[in-house]
């Protein structure tokens, strides 16, 4: 099962995860949210649209911007609306194939 781990904790877990350009999203109901604090950074996708960030917030650690999603995603990339995916900072494994978007 796909599991994210940062600082030694787990943030998110779930066998339903969406691969879309070799990230896991994991649905939002599989995070631990009291870990996420919302951060001012957005980017934009030519074909999943515009990101809004997530930082993470561990016992005091912080990592900006580590997680990321698209609230509104355009129609080639709806499989990932309500999912949440990690950069690199975060171990995401295993980094085995699910579902692709």
């Amino acid at each position: 099962m796909p599991r994210a781990v940062w600082n030694g904790r787990l943030i998110a877990e779930s066998d339903d995860t969406v691969i879309v350009e070799g990230n896991h999203y994991f649905p939002l109901d599989a995070v631990r949210t009291e870990y996420l604090t919302a951060s001012d950074k957005h980017t934009i996708c030519l074909w999943k649209g515009r990101a809004s960030y997530f930082s993470l917030q561990v016992e005091g650690d912080r990592l900006e911007h580590a997680a990321w999603y698209y609230p509104k995603p355009f129609k080639l990339a709806a499989g990932i609306q309500g999912r949440v995916a990690f950069e690199s900072g975060v171990t995401v494994e295993p980094q085995s194939m699910r579902r692709t978007c």
